[in-house]
This record gives structure tokens, C-alpha cells and sequence, in this order.
């Protein structure tokens, strides 16, 4: 008898064992959902204590995180169907762990003459995973769109290079240097800079649609520098308002204009844009990717407001950035 017994537990403590040396955290359930046993890593992934986890029913652990019907009924088919559970999506404020996204799978446990009455639960944590899934959807809408928008452009250049009195080479040479200042813009937009002046960022982001005209004003400010990651947020918003222009607003007619001015008040950066001399505008019926980026942008990574206005006349927005994200320079 004790060689049995040394032999049992010596095949328990090595099950135990791997079991425990899984990385993701599974639990043992019986037929009526009820824990009898728990890997490691499930005490330290939801940070619970055996005694508060072995004898109880599934969905009376933790904050009745998992007390959801349809994941009971599923689970409660498993063992006499024979079926299975496969990444049961959960998303819940776990105590102690926080807002995480579990992912569960749930099969019969193996028994040799197939006569099991418990079932395997592993849960595996998706959380950055799906996160970094959806920055990479996000990047793919925004470089899609950025694209689409970018030949758009191209397309508006093309149209407004004046052709009147220009042989084939100087339209040629003339369109080649407004789509190298483009092409400085898309950068400016999308990498991180030293710092820059208000005026200067205008004046690059501007440079594309410059002809000797007075399409683009800039009105001249107090001297305001920004820093890389203002750089990079501010130029993505004023590339975006310039790419609209140059398709349907004011930069898209010979006779149109956009005028730019800033000021500093109550600690903030004030940016107005007003277009002109375009054709007639209309308020949009719905919000579109390229008005989601300008909020998005200014809310989320400068910590200011944006307001867009559509008067008839011509398009309109102010822009307000805390100088925490932009200095005033002395």
C-alpha cells in the first residue's frame, strides 16, 4: 500500500507539474461547472487564491466575470454532446488585473475508456494582441485613405499648373517642383521633426500649392515653436485640411484662397483657417475618415479642440492647442 501510494503521488506530483508549467492558465471543471483543480498560472494571471478558486462554480468567481449565459450554455454542452468551445471571446474589468480580453476554450477532459465527466477551460489573453491588431487596421485605413487622398492631389496639381505661354519642359519642370514640395509635405506629415515655428510648418505645408498667386496667406503671428511630436500631429491635421482644399474646397478654383492665422491666448495656441473664393460649401451629411483624423489628432495627441464650420462662403476651422504640447518662443 505504501508503495502504491508512493507511486500515485509520484505520478500526481508530475502531472501537477507539467500542468503547472504550461504558460496559459486552464482550470478543471466538472459537470456542473464547479472548479476541481487550477494550473499556476491561473492563480497568478488573475492573481485568486486556490482556496477561493478550488470547489467553486465558474461563474462564481472573481466579480462574476464569467456569468454569462450563452458561455454556460455552451460549456454545458461540451461533455454529453461531445462538443467543443473554441475562443469564446470575454471581455470584462477583472479584479485586481484590470479590463482585459480573454479568449476561451473549453474540451473534454481525455479519459482512456472515454467515459469523462469533466471538462479542460484554458484561457489565453488576447488583449495586446487585439490591440495591436486593431493600430494595424487603423494604420491600414489611414494609409488607404492617405493614398487615395495623395493622388487626388496629384490630380488637382496637375489641373491648376498654368499652361498658357509654357513649352512641354517648363509645364513639365514646373509641376515636377510642386510634387517635390508635396512629396516634403507627406514627409513632414508622417515623421517626427526637430523643432519647428508655427509659420515655417505653414509655410512647408503650403509650399505644393504655392504658383505666385495669392492662394495661400499667412498672417504673420507670434513666433510659437513646436516641438516633434506637435510637429507630426499638427502637420497630419493641416495636411489634411490642405488635401480637402485641394479637392473640393478653395485651392481646388484659380480664383480661390485660404488664409491661415495664429495667435496665443489664456496659455493656448489659437489657429484659424478660413478658405475662400472656392466653390459653395455644404455642412457634410456624414463624418467622414479624413474629419475623424482632424479630431482624433487634435483631441487624443495634442490635447486641444477643433472646430469645423461650413458657411457657405467657404470652409472654416479652429484649431486651440495647449502650449504644454507647443511653446511660445521668447
Amino acid at each position: 500500500m505504501e508503495e502504491l501510494y508512493r507511486i500515485l503521488r509520484t505520478g500526481h506530483v508530475q502531472t501537477q507539474g507539467i500542468v503547472d508549467t504550461i504558460a496559459d492558465p486552464m482550470v478543471v471543471l466538472d459537470s456542473s461547472l464547479c472548479v476541481q483543480n487550477a494550473s499556476r498560472s491561473f492563480f497568478e494571471t488573475f492573481q485568486v487564491f486556490r482556496d477561493e478558486t478550488i470547489g467553486q462554480r465558474l461563474t462564481d468567481l472573481g466579480n462574476g466575470q464569467w456569468n454569462i449565459p450563452e458561455l454556460q450554455r455552451l460549456l454545458g454542452d461540451v461533455i454529453p454532446k461531445s462538443t467543443a468551445v473554441i475562443n469564446y471571446e470575454v471581455t470584462h474589468d477583472f479584479p485586481s488585473i484590470g479590463r482585459r480580453t480573454m479568449l476561451l476554450t473549453a474540451r473534454t477532459l481525455f479519459h482512456p475508456d472515454g467515459a469523462s465527466h469533466s471538462l479542460l477551460l484554458v484561457f489565453s489573453d488576447a488583449t495586446d494582441r487585439m490591440a495591436r491588431d486593431r493600430a494595424k487596421d487603423m494604420l491600414f485605413g489611414e494609409l488607404r485613405h492617405r493614398m487615395k487622398n495623395l493622388l487626388g492631389v496629384v490630380q488637382s496639381l496637375a489641373r491648376q499648373t498654368p499652361i498658357e505661354g509654357r513649352t512641354a519642359e517648363e509645364y513639365r519642370d514646373s509641376l515636377l517642383g510642386r510634387l517635390g514640395a508635396l512629396i516634403d509635405s507627406e514627409d513632414l506629415a508622417f515623421a517626427e521633426q526637430g523643432e519647428l515655428g508655427v509659420e515655417q510648418l505653414l509655410e512647408r505645408t503650403f509650399a505644393p500649392y504655392a504658383s505666385g498667386g495669392a492662394n495661400t496667406v499667412i498672417e504673420p503671428g507670434p513666433p510659437v515653436q513646436l516641438g516633434p511630436r506637435t510637429v507630426m500631429s499638427l502637420s497630419l491635421v493641416l495636411h489634411e485640411l490642405t488635401t480637402n482644399a485641394a479637392k473640393y474646397g478653395a485651392l481646388s478654383d484659380p480664383e480661390g484662397q485660404v488664409r491661415v492665422r495664429w495667435q496665443v491666448e489664456d496659455g493656448k495656441l489659437h489657429l484659424h483657417w478660413a478658405e475662400s473664393g472656392g466653390p459653395a460649401v455644404s455642412a457634410p451629411t456624414a463624418t467622414g475618415y479624413g474629419t475623424q483624423l482632424i479630431q482624433s489628432t487634435v483631441s487624443y495627441n495634442l490635447g486641444g479642440t477643433v472646430e469645423l464650420d461650413y458657411p457657405q462662403g467657404g470652409f472654416q476651422a479652429e484649431i486651440v492647442v495647449p502650449l504644454g504640447t507647443a511653446s511660445q518662443s521668447e
